[in-house]
């Protein structure tokens, strides 16, 4: 998808998936399955393991009880399904906007009602804001129940939560009755400088889910499996999920999931050490060829936010702040992402499908070669030389 999409001129830097090779550990046990036709039902608790050594290992965290872990397509299919144990349609399900776009169409797709909470100005959580919205969930809720649906690492401004403010989020919901739903798919692919925090780690998190996948960590998307991870006082909720649920996932992605996670560290080790080289490259490229466009370097994933506001875009190439609402929608183009492609031809998803406060800006993929990264860069910057408002320029 990622690089034929768009037609061979254009440099892809939209969907996230990596341009690396696959971990050795990962090839192996696929290798091994198909040489001796393990090509059946998955069985067994070894991907949960799996999760639960890598969690202790890599965040000291000694809180993914098998038994209270369930195997899951992938992460927003267990979103959706998660979802379903806890609220009813009409529901409301806060989100923090600009937020990876799926949230808006998976969770109105299955009747459910996106409510936002911006994030603040520094692009992380806004805790007066998300208050705010708690506190008006409750009143208007019905029968059902308010979830949150979170991204942790934030997708899709590379923001890492720390302990403190996902500490902060807990007593929020505790407070008003909101269940925590945790999106962690981004959770290995913390950058030097940060530290990943498991939302089920802090206080109040007890009746909170997480949702875990290699998927993003060692660039597993076309195998899909994934875990969601139910906190203590969650478990019941958990062993609710019909049983049918469980067999969406690929036999072949459970073996490779569980290998990443069970002998991935030193390929993992290797991919973080080349994204935070191509995250300074990237700091140094904007500088360079796009100085009029605002970016923050991303603590974690291989997303980078840019903030192209200050292009020179006439109106019929803007964008209404609208989430996406619908798949196809990933791929609509506007604003900034329109003028990138058509002039620079560099694919990049376009902000206004990330909700409120996306329009105006767009989502750059940095998990490629650093020719390439440069390329692209290089040709966004002539594009923008051509489209930056200058002061008292006419409009």
């Amino acid at each position: 998808m990622k690089w034929r999409t768009y037609p061979a001129d254009v440099l892809p830097l939209w969907v996230a998936e990596m341009d690396v090779p696959l971990a050795p550990a990962v090839a192996d046990a696929l290798h091994e399955a198909v040489e001796t036709g393990d090509t059946g039902y998955p069985a067994g608790t070894e991907f949960a393991e799996a999760l639960a050594d890598f969690a202790a290992r890599r965040w000291k965290w000694h809180g993914v009880a098998v038994d209270r872990v369930a195997l899951i397509p992938d992460v927003m299919m267990g979103a959706v399904q998660v979802l379903r144990l806890i609220t009813e349609p009409g529901d409301p399900v806060v989100v923090n906007s600009p937020v990876y776009a799926p949230f808006y169409a998976f969770v109105t797709h299955d009747d459910r009602r996106i409510v936002e909470a911006p994030l603040g100005q520094a692009l992380r959580i806004d805790l007066e804001t998300l208050e705010d919205v708690f506190r008006h969930a409750r009143k208007q809720r019905g029968k059902g129940g308010i979830a949150y649906l979170l991204s942790n690492p934030h997708n899709p401004t590379g923001t890492v939560h720390t302990y403190e403010e996902l500490a902060a989020v807990a007593a929020l919901a505790r407070r008003y009755g909101v269940r925590v739903v945790a999106d962690e798919i981004h959770a290995p692919l913390v950058l030097p400088g940060a530290e990943f925090t498991p939302y089920l780690s802090v206080p109040g998190a007890e009746n909170a889910f997480s949702l875990m996948s290699a998927t993003k960590g060692w660039n597993l998307a076309g195998i899909k499996a994934a875990l969601a991870v139910a906190g203590p006082e969650a478990a019941a909720d958990l062993r609710r999920m019909p049983e049918e649920v469980h067999h969406g996932a690929s036999f072949l992605g459970v073996i490779a999931h569980t290998a990443a996670f069970r002998h991935g560290d030193a390929w993992l080790d290797a991919l973080l050490a080349g994204l935070d080289a191509n995250r300074t490259l990237l700091g140094r490229l904007v500088a360079e060829h796009l100085p009029g466009v605002g970016h923050v370097s991303p603590e974690g994933t291989y997303l980078a936010w840019l903030d192209c506001r200050s292009l020179d875009l006439t109106p019929e190439e803007g964008a209404t702040e609208e989430g996406a609402t619908d798949l196809a929608v990933v791929t609509d183009l506007a604003g900034p992402a329109r003028l990138f492609l058509d002039h620079a031809r560099v694919a990049l998803s376009a902000g206004h499908i990330f909700g409120t406060g996306g329009a105006g800006h767009v989502r750059l993929n940095f998990a490629t070669s650093q020719s390439v990264l440069t390329d692209a860069v290089t040709r966004m910057g002539r594009t923008a030389a051509l489209h930056t408002r200058r002061p008292n320029a006419p409009r």
